[in-house]
């Protein structure tokens, strides 16, 4: 029985470049670093690279948050520790400043037609709404996406993060964390994405997805755009119920 319907963010409720986003985002935050160490802000840079590669690593087996591999990975590359307390508030305050202004420009962000739709329909039909985001970045930097996108942390019940993530898409492992937080399983669970790798659990652990990109996978439940699936979205539920 589906419980919880859980949506991936970027290109799926919200439109943007996410490549131009993150760029910006470790421009920014390394340039911060530089200047707060004295590194080089480009070696910066590059570790921050090395650690989202390792957060979205197959072969992970260590119990750290994603935020935490990360830190330990700024520090091994480049002697900076994120999570010292001075450290932490310059980032924290250049989170909640200067990255909810980056979504203008090349980021070119704005919500999905038929996202906010989608998102109450679920809440209509008695169903546990989720933000399935890859968590490789912070609450804080997923809040000012969400803003983009035209909602808030109130529209869903758990929203996935750096801080509160021990794995990463695609991995099995990723989706059955968040939906154990949610107190259910995957295979009581949809999860609404537009990237054919990363919102597909790998391997299969009974999540089902509905696909709202531009291809057409052959594992899909449902194939389609953002702004039909408001109205479908109460089919696809009573088939996957049936199947």
């Amino acid at each position: 029985m589906i419980k919880a319907v859980l949506f991936d963010l970027d290109d799926t409720l919200l439109s943007l470049n996410l490549t131009a986003f993150l760029a910006a985002y470790v421009n920014g935050a390394s340039g911060l670093l530089a200047r707060a160490s004295g590194r080089l802000r480009v070696n910066i840079m590059s570790a921050y690279a090395r650690a989202w590669l390792a957060v979205e690593g197959e072969k992970r087996r260590d119990r750290m948050t994603n935020a935490q591999l990360v830190n330990s990975i700024m520090l091994r590359q480049c002697g900076i520790p994120l999570d010292d307390p001075v450290i932490d508030d310059m980032i924290r305050c250049y989170e909640q400043t200067v990255v909810p202004r980056m979504g203008s420009g090349l980021v070119r962000a704005k919500p999905k037609e038929g996202a906010r739709e989608a998102v109450d329909a679920v809440w209509g039909m008695g169903l546990t709404c989720a933000l399935a985001t890859n968590p490789v970045v912070s609450m804080q930097c997923d809040l000012a996406r969400m803003e983009w996108a035209g909602f808030s942390a109130d529209d869903f019940a758990l929203v996935s993060c750096a801080e509160n993530s021990t794995r990463a898409k695609p991995w099995a492992s990723y989706y059955e964390e968040f939906c154990g937080k949610l107190g259910l399983t995957p295979s009581e669970c949809l999860m609404v994405g537009n990237d054919a790798k990363r919102d597909f659990a790998h391997p299969e652990c009974g999540l089902r997805t509905i696909y709202v990109g531009h291809a057409r996978p052959t594992r899909a439940v449902w194939s389609g755009q953002m702004r039909d699936l408001a109205v479908a979205l109460p089919y696809i539920v009573d088939e996957a119920n049936r199947s």
